[in-house]
């Protein structure tokens, strides 16, 4: 039997291994666990936390209860910890705990008595809390305050959360409780009442990075700058997920991390193949587009991971045309983008074919053939070039227009008469709707009834002396000439008047009047009919002579 040695665990205390085989499988810790700040000064992109619990602490301001609330992995914990120790140091209260007493010492090994840490997700229940009750009756052991901390407290139920209140309204002196929480929303109100809350943020996608790469100097890592930014941009602001990642990828890199061995390992699409793919669609070249289609998924990419990747270039490729060379929201140099992408689409086609691919993406999940799918889509965008926007269409509408010298050409663009002029023929355009819908459609063969300048005078000449005429109660025989009896016998019925009476249709020519030709049910297309103002006027007009008479 080998040589044994004393375990510390935090939950079952000292136990005594005898294996050494299992004391050196202990030597190795994780990244996330090795690297775990101790300081406030190391706690990384909490700026605002960091300075006031540091003034707190100078000040001797101890609050009695405190709620860290944040995403995962950006170091919730970890502050708890840190303002434990900083608590019960030797030399606190301090902003700097020295980490060589015995104090310092046991809370970094878990062992401390004084510091209690409870999972708030396995003790959710109304006995735990009473049991904290009983607790905090009795005096620290060895330090000078007993901390709580409780992680995942929104996991407790209502009826802990009411069992907690008076405790943490009115704690001994000595007693100072942490919770720490990911969804700050399922915390009553009552209790973030009775707290100081902390609000931790995600840390900046460069701070990660460069975070990363003094871990590589540490660990005597090679590294590109590339794959560690890689790295930093899938922890999607965690620290933790960040190093976990980076253990990952280091185990298979042989002490050099390299982009594209990522890729590789990993199945990833990489910049230059999807600057291949988008130049492809850009000069509607689909046949080499299905090509690297089929190689890029032949190589082991996942399907959904490839329209992940080729909807983030065109994001890239929509911010380098709005101005943005940010790298952390370009995940690339702004210089490694295709020129020939950049210069061949504009943004209105870009946000087409984003929009494209996020419906790819939400519709994927629910086809028989998803690659049938996404070899449609990259179809589409084979004649994205070609795509036409709504705006551009009624901009060259408005040219089309000017160059014409139509009316309401010159409208200032924005404006209402501007909007009137620049609807294409048979659009109508409806503010509630995204898009213009077709006007209601016309009766086949309808006439045109509108007058020239010179007919529309003709016919008010006529109607004033038609006026007069009734007036007098004698028609004039140059303007009316004699019914035929044969045509007026022949006449159906009639037609109803604007008046709503059913009158007898009248067959005769008015001289400077307009005729409409219009085909109607029973008439033959040469029979002429008179424009409905004017019946109106004769058949008025008769009525008068014929009652005289």
């Amino acid at each position: 039997m080998d040589a044994g040695c004393a375990v510390v665990h935090p939950s079952y205390g000292v136990f005594f291994v005898s294996d050494s085989r299992y004391t050196q499988n202990m030597a190795y810790e994780v990244t996330a666990t090795r690297r775990r700040p101790k300081i406030f000064d190391e706690l990384a992109g909490q700026d605002f936390v960091v300075a006031t619990l540091k003034n707190s602490l100078e000040q001797r301001h101890i609050a009695h209860a405190y709620l860290f609330s944040g995403p995962r992995g950006c170091g919730k914990t970890s502050a708890a910890r840190i303002l434990a120790r900083s608590l019960n140091c030797e030399q606190g209260p301090t902003v700097t705990p020295c980490g060589a007493c015995p104090a310092c010492q046991e809370i970094s090994r878990g062992a401390s008595l004084d510091i209690i840490e409870i999972d708030g997700a396995s003790n959710t229940g109304v006995n735990d809390v009473r049991q904290i009750k009983d607790e905090v009756l009795f005096p620290p052991n060895s330090g000078r305050y007993k901390v709580y901390i409780i992680d995942e407290v929104h996991m407790l139920s209502n009826s802990a959360f009411n069992a907690l209140l008076k405790t943490i309204e009115e704690p001994p002196p000595y007693i100072v409780f942490i919770f720490a929480t990911t969804e700050l929303h399922k915390v009553p109100a009552t209790i973030k009442s009775r707290c100081q809350q902390f609000a931790f943020r995600l840390i900046p996608l460069e701070m990660i990075a460069s975070i990363l790469k003094a871990t590589c100097t540490e660990m005597h890592i090679q590294a590109e700058d590339e794959a560690l930014f890689w790295i930093a941009k899938e922890s999607t602001g965690s620290l933790r997920d960040a190093y976990t990642l980076f253990d990952q990828v280091a185990a298979f890199s042989d002490g050099y991390i390299r982009s594209a061995l990522i890729r590789e390992k990993l199945g990833l699409v990489g910049l230059d193949n999807l600057n291949a793919l988008a130049e492809a669609c850009v000069e509607n070249d689909s046949t080499q587009a299905f090509t690297l289609i089929d190689d890029m998924l032949n190589a082991g990419v996942a399907l959904e991971q490839f329209i992940i990747d080729l909807a983030g270039y065109y994001h890239s490729i929509l911010f380098i045309k709005a101005g943005i060379t940010r790298e952390s929201l370009l995940d690339y140099s702004p210089d490694r983008f295709s020129s020939k992408v950049l210069d061949g689409l504009n943004k209105l086609q870009l946000e087409h074919a984003l929009d494209l691919l996020l419906t790819l993406y939400r519709d994927i999940r629910y086809s028989i053939a998803p690659r049938f799918e996404l070899e449609t889509v990259v179809s589409k965008l084979c004649w994205l070039s070609q795509w036409i926007s709504p705006l551009d269409l009624r901009a060259a509408i408005v040219e089309a227009q000017a160059a014409l010298g139509l009316p309401g050409s010159s409208g200032v663009a924005g404006g209402h008469s501007a909007a009137t002029s620049m609807e294409p023929p048979g659009i109508v355009h409806d503010s509630s709707l995204s898009r213009p819908s077709p006007a209601p459609k016309k009766r086949p063969q309808e006439p045109n009834r509108s007058a020239s300048s010179s007919q529309a005078a003709s016919l008010t000449e006529n109607f004033d002396r038609l006026m007069a005429a009734k007036a007098s109660g004698v028609p004039p025989p140059d303007l009316v000439k004699p019914l035929s009896p044969v045509h007026d016998a022949a006449e159906p019925s009639g037609s109803v008047l604007e008046t709503g009476r059913q009158e007898p249709k009248i067959a005769g020519s008015i001289e400077g009047n307009l005729v409409d030709y219009t085909v109607h049910q029973n008439e033959s297309p040469d029979s002429p009919r008179l424009a409905p103002q004017v019946e109106r006027v004769i058949h008025v007009f008769r009525g008068t002579v014929v009652k005289e008479k």
